[in-house]
């Protein structure tokens, strides 16, 4: 019989790539961890897993095992779920993770609306970069993650998605820009500037980079930070200009197609029946419309 506890060291180090990132994920020791993967294989007859230095890759066979892992963890949270509502009622505890924005226009006034018609609802709220709330979630670190995506992708079989709202990106100028006053900006007429973004890794500097290529011209990206607030201070300070979510930071709209992210809630899958968890996303989407 393979353990369903050893299933879920296997999906961390598939997810994570070292036996260090996977045991902080699982607030065990590194030494736990490798335990666990032998103990594993040796119930498989099979080795799951390639070293390569600290890293490590799927064989063929750990990447069949781990799809049989994500369908049993789906399962389990439909079971966690179904016995929620067989229980009755509506109560407990909800972790979110979500970034700054999203805190401010939509799970905010959810909150507010769910302190008043659902009391015994109790949501924490976790401000976490948009791009590291998945990660959190399919860690077990957070029930329900507000999170972005910038161009069309194939969803991760692990969640299920709620689309909240989408917003386009606006460009920040600084004051006393040769553009301030002339409405829509054409990016092409910004390609001598230089420019403010978030750092590599950072999807928001995806954008802006894919953007400006579109355009015809890579950014001098000469100030960095992960803060859209520090963000516009800087641009405000004459250190360049800058392209931001709207609901970030507030700019002048792109002349022409505007890059857009899309914000939705994620849970994992089979927990999107969970009563409580079920009302705190239709609180966010009614929140959000």
């Amino acid at each position: 019989m393979i353990d369903p506890r050893r299933l879920r060291v296997l999906r961390a180090l598939a997810d994570h790539g070292t036996v260090t990132a996977a045991a902080r994920a699982l607030h065990l020791t590194p030494s736990a961890v490798s335990q666990q993967l032998a103990a594993l294989e040796s119930e498989v007859g099979q080795e799951l897993l390639r070293r390569r230095g600290r890293r490590v890759s799927l064989t063929s066979a750990g990447e069949l095992l781990v799809r049989h892992a994500n369908a049993v963890a789906a399962e389990l949270e439909r079971a966690q779920a179904t016995l929620a509502g067989l229980a009755g009622g509506t109560a407990g505890l909800v972790e979110v993770g979500s970034f700054a924005s999203a805190i401010t226009l939509v799970v905010a006034p959810a909150l507010a609306v769910l302190r008043a018609s659902a009391p015994d609802v109790v949501v924490r709220v976790r401000d976490v970069e948009g791009d590291a709330s998945v990660p959190l979630l399919l860690d077990g670190e957070i029930d329900l993650a507000i999170t972005e995506e910038y161009r069309p992708r194939r969803d991760d079989g692990r969640l299920t998605r709620f689309p909240l709202y989408t917003e386009p990106f606006d460009v920040v100028l600084p004051p006393g820009h040769r553009l301030a006053d002339g409405g829509a900006v054409d990016l092409r007429r910004l390609s001598e500037d230089d420019w403010v973004a978030t750092p590599p890794g950072n999807p928001v500097r995806d954008v802006v980079e894919l953007a400006c290529g579109e355009a015809g011209f890579a950014p001098r990206i000469t100030q960095t930070s992960n803060d859209f607030s520090a963000i516009g201070a800087l641009v405000a300070a004459g250190a360049g200009v800058a392209l931001v979510p709207r609901h970030a930071l507030r700019g002048v709209p792109v002349r022409g197609t505007a890059p857009l992210r899309r914000v939705f809630a994620a849970v994992r899958k089979g927990a999107e029946d969970h009563p409580v968890i079920r009302l705190v996303c239709e609180t966010l989407a009614a929140r959000s419309g």
